[in-house]
């Protein structure tokens, strides 16, 4: 089957070339058009609306990676962009919070039935680092066990990349593998009375990976282990957070940690974090050095407020779930008809395919790439993410897209 037609990115192009010039990289991070297939994606985007996206040369997208999580709701939605409205009509950084900085905390609190507390920021990294601060107050142990591998930021401590950091800065951070509860149960014994913590994210999301589901028991049996030792069971819900409960993705899979740790979704794009925790660590958080001139600013908590209460109005959650279902049903479809071999993983909100024995992910660029020709944009190497505002008519028209793609991967490999 041929190709579908080729887009054309002149005005996305010749961005490029300038930034270059003045920019590291042109994009650097985990937004870098490198990371995506060479050839069939634009390197910058113009505007989006509600689950679509357009980049500077006016192609159309309809969006599955939701500015990589930020956008729960759909872009520019709304409710959230006239509560930002009203509070930028106001004021929005100044020199003390505003009203809604209370608001939005008793809110947080509110919904979330173990929290005793908040704290702001405006990156996850922000809150995971912070919170590993918090944990060694209140311990007084310097030791923190994660998940080998895990993306929890780029806070020296945990960032994927070591250039530029020193042995020092990670000598506390214990690993282990994920879902391996016996090897992380010998890991804090060796350790017994060091560690202050364990951070882990509510499922296994890094890039260039699966998606791994808790297995059954691992969650409680961290709960059970920290609550046993004495150590601080942090959940890392920056990426998954508000996508599978308004409670946290503790609640989704059944566990209360110690401190939950938000951003991404929390204001629908507006940059926005959060740490919750518990009653007994209030203490130790008061007593740990955590500012920022921007962290009080009162736009992004407007929105973050109008986010939460609208996907509580409106079902956002149980949208995403069942669009994602919705999705996910169609793809095995499509690929078991073709005789393609995929593997689907993560929650339906938060999905991910990637095609079996397909280890370089070449098959996977080659998919995501006609998606991306045929109006798609899925990402080959990190999960994807659903919003409220993907409906059925947007599902099925993703899925008359896939299925061409689907059939150009089979001409090219075969089975």
């Amino acid at each position: 089957m041929a190709s579908q037609s080729p887009r054309t990115f002149t005005k996305s192009e010749a961005l490029m070339s300038r930034a270059r010039n003045v920019v590291l990289n042109g994009i650097y991070g985990h937004q870098s058009p490198g990371l995506l297939t060479q050839g069939e994606y634009p390197s910058f985007l113009a505007r989006g609306e509600g689950c679509r996206i357009w980049d500077v040369d006016g192609n159309e997208y309809i969006d599955f990676m939701c500015s990589y999580g930020p956008i729960v709701l759909g872009h520019r939605h709304p409710r959230v962009e006239a509560a930002a409205k009203a509070q930028m009509d106001r004021a929005d950084c100044q020199n003390l919070p505003g009203e809604i900085w209370t608001e939005l905390a008793e809110l947080l609190v509110g919904i979330t039935p173990w929290a005793g507390w908040t704290a702001f920021a405006k990156n996850g990294s922000d809150v995971t680092t912070w919170s590993l601060a918090v944990a060694r107050a209140h311990t007084g142990r310097d030791k923190i066990i994660m998940a080998a591998g895990a993306y929890h930021g780029i806070g020296a401590w945990c960032t994927p990349s070591g250039a530029g950091i020193t042995p020092s800065q990670k000598a506390d951070v214990l690993t282990f593998t994920y879902n391996d509860l016996q090897e992380l149960q010998r890991v804090a014994a060796e350790n017994a009375g060091k560690v202050a913590g364990i951070i882990l994210t509510p499922f296994r999301h890094e890039a260039f990976h699966d998606s791994e589901m808790p297995a059954p028991g691992f969650l409680q049996g961290v709960r059970d282990l920290c609550d046993r030792e004495g150590i601080v069971f942090i959940l890392d819900d920056v990426r998954a957070g508000f996508r599978l409960s308004l409670e946290g993705s503790g609640d989704y899979f059944g566990v209360q940690p110690d401190i939950t740790c938000y951003c991404k979704a929390l204001g629908n794009g507006y940059p926005i974090a959060a740490g919750l925790g518990r009653d007994e660590l209030r203490p130790a958080a008061e007593s740990v050095f955590f500012t920022g001139s921007f962290w009080t600013a009162a736009v992004a908590m407007a929105a973050a407020r109008a986010t939460i209460e609208t996907l509580r109005d409106e079902g956002g959650i149980q949208r995403m779930e069942a669009m994602g279902t919705r999705l996910r049903k169609g793809l095995d479809q499509q690929a078991r008809s073709l005789g393609l071999d995929i593997h689907q993983s993560g929650p339906p909100a938060i999905p991910f395919l990637t095609f079996v024995g397909d280890a370089v992910f070449e098959k996977n660029r080659m998919f995501c790439g006609e998606c991306a020709r045929g109006g798609v944009f899925f990402h080959p190497h990190h999960n994807w993410f659903l919003s409220a505002a993907h409906g059925e008519k947007d599902i099925d028209e993703t899925l008359n897209v896939t299925e061409a793609a689907f059939k150009v991967v089979k001409e090219r490999f075969g089975a």
